[in-house]
């Protein structure tokens, strides 16, 4: 245990730490006794030392996307996003579980396939299977897939439930007050605004989501919100990470500053059939949101073996539901006695062309062609790339060609081609380091041939590992992808100054130096590879298994760049490369891509 918590140097650290994990359980109402037994088997420093990442458990989610239509971009975006930290983390050696699926329940669902003349769970089913493949096709590496029309869940949401009433957090009253359909949200009269439809006809809608809202007065069952309201805010106060971006954070502190009202759980049967029953009484079905927020613990097995996995719990979602998850979730944990999440990482949306995504519009993104036109590893690398959770972010297919010919094809293809061309290693190894062409002093008033910029690219490639990993842990993918992008550019601006084309491999002083070369831009490719397989994972593998990396060398204990350079040897060196798998990211032309628009335009009906 104390090589494990070896970062913990300061008594004042302990204590600090100690601290939030013992608010952090005394916040939860303390755990359940389940809870309480399983954190007391593990050593408490443990759990709380950042450093020990080997088998840690960690949980991350998505959240589940509602059928009323079919995955576009935004959708895609959280997924990847997702799967880029579960990739991340598996990299790390943490035990990771990656959760996605569709949320099937609902008014607007049950509208929804009334209008497709189809019954709700034939017309859940085909739209689930469409998000399932589009998945599939963008390498999503989910663990498991959640549906709210499964059994397991539906005993996840019945025990719930019953927990929260058992404990009087769930009464039987009346709801009166403005309630939006597309939005499953109740919403109070400061959310609600003044407007007219297509016909001129005067309505009410959401201030934030702009969508139409009845008023709804009927007898239901009303959560007590407004009793987790001095604690939700101290939890945020005191956990000034917990949502990220910070923005976020601040904005949920603004809601905070308001009287939290006590919120409807159920709707009339006779209005919303399609959900799950109140139990013990029929009559009544469980509010679309509160059965679709306890999918996060069915998944990992609630109520029964979940209390490790639970602790370990992060959200990713989308800025429109960021209330549900912040305040409502929060509170309906804590009057289950159940631990808060460790983080909710929010990202802003996509727009098209500087225009909100709309079927009106015809302008919404499909993740399939646009994989078919980009590839799936361009589509990723562009929106983890262009993506900034703090900020709407625009796509258009322009920009995509532009980013993914300029650091994919020609920056990042070119500098393996480069390195691994036949022309400049005729052996096909992995050539030999010389700390004499590159001595690990200062380069003046040595023989060296390496010159100042060399030093700053290795200073700049030696600190990117931990440069990324803190950029990962922030949910800021995209500036983790800007230093990766730097420090490529460095390395293709290192071949270009010394030119080993140049170079006489006949002469054994500049063989020497060849090889170095080819050496340290190797060694600089292997972390490119390395750090770049939870965004592109294919383009990736084709780096490592160009350069002759082994899988078991590939996770990040593996990223030693350059120990020849500090005096140690490299199990790399000699070795045979890969085979030649061709080029690494083909230049996406213009004019194909608009081929392809057209041919889809022509074969649409």
């Amino acid at each position: 245990m104390r090589s494990a918590c070896c970062a913990l140097t300061t008594n004042r650290t302990v204590i600090l730490r100690l601290f939030n994990y013992l608010f952090h359980g005394r916040l939860s109402h303390i755990y359940t006794s389940e809870s309480r037994r399983s954190m007391c088997r593990r050593p408490l420093l443990r759990c709380m030392c950042r450093d020990s990442q080997s088998s840690k458990p960690y949980y991350i989610t998505t959240p589940i996307f509602y059928v009323n239509a079919s995955p576009h971009i935004g959708h895609v975006y959280s997924a990847v996003t997702a799967d880029c930290l579960h990739r991340y983390k598996l990299l790390k050696g943490c035990d990771s579980r990656f959760a996605t699926g569709t949320d099937e329940h609902g008014l607007k669902i049950q509208q929804a396939a009334g209008i497709a003349g189809k019954d709700p769970l034939s017309f859940c089913t085909e739209v689930s299977e469409s998000f399932k493949d589009v998945f599939q096709r963008c390498g999503i590496s989910y663990t498991d897939y959640i549906r709210t029309t499964e059994q397991r869940h539906r005993r996840a949401v019945e025990h719930f439930w019953t927990v929260l009433h058992s404990k009087g957090f769930i009464y039987k009253g009346t709801y009166a007050g403005w309630y939006s359909t597309p939005d499953e949200s109740f919403l109070t009269p400061t959310q609600v605004t003044d407007s007219t439809d297509s016909t001129g006809r005067e309505i009410k809608i959401s201030t934030e989501s702009g969508h139409k809202v009845e008023w709804m007065k009927e007898e239901n069952y009303m959560f007590r919100l407004s009793a987790f309201h001095s604690e939700l805010l101290q939890w945020f106060r005191l956990n000034p990470k917990v949502i990220q971006p910070v923005k976020f954070h601040h904005l949920v502190l603004q809601w905070l500053e308001d009287d939290l009202p006590d919120l409807s759980v159920s709707r009339q049967k006779s209005r919303l059939q399609w959900g799950i029953s109140v139990p013990g009484d029929p009559e009544q079905t469980i509010y679309v949101w509160l059965d679709a927020l306890v999918n996060y613990l069915t998944v990992v097995g609630y109520p029964q073996n979940h209390a490790q996995r639970w602790t370990a719990a992060h959200h990713v979602i989308g800025k429109d539901i960021l209330k549900f998850h912040a305040i409502y979730w929060p509170a309906f944990l804590l009057a289950a006695g159940l631990p808060l999440p460790q983080k909710i990482y929010v990202h802003s949306h996509w727009t098209v062309e500087g225009k909100k995504m709309s079927k009106s519009l015809g302008n919404v993104v499909d993740p399939r062609e646009a994989t078919k036109k980009f590839t799936v590893d361009g589509l990723r690398y562009f929106l983890l790339r262009q993506g900034v959770p703090d900020s709407d972010c625009d796509y258009y297919d322009d920009k995509v060609i532009k980013m993914c010919n300029s650091e994919l094809a020609d920056a990042l293809g070119g500098l393996l081609n480069r390195c691994t061309a036949l022309s400049l290693n005729p052996k096909q190894v992995y050539p030999q380091f010389s700390n004499i062409c590159f001595p690990k002093e200062s380069p003046e008033g040595l023989e060296g041939k390496a010159v100042s910029d060399d030093y700053r690219m290795l200073e700049a490639v030696y600190a990117l590992p931990g440069l990324v990993e803190q950029h990962f842990e922030h949910l800021q993918v995209y500036k983790a992808l800007e230093a990766i992008t730097a420090c490529v550019r460095q390395t293709n601006g290192f071949i270009q100054r010394h030119a080993p084309w140049k170079l006489d491999q006949n002469e054994s002083k500049d063989k020497q130096w060849l090889d170095t070369i080819l050496h340290v831009s190797l060694e600089c490719l292997k972390v490119y590879g390395i750090l770049l397989q939870p965004v592109v994972p294919d383009l990736a593998d084709k780096i490592l298994s160009r350069l002759g990396v082994k899988t078991e060398e590939r996770n990040w204990d593996s990223l030693r760049f350059l120990v020849k350079y500090k005096g140690s040897d490299c199990t790399l060196e000699g070795r045979a490369l890969g085979p030649d798998l061709g080029i690494l990211f083909s230049r996406l032309e213009r004019s194909q891509v608009i081929s392809k628009n057209a041919t889809r335009q022509k074969s649409k009906p």
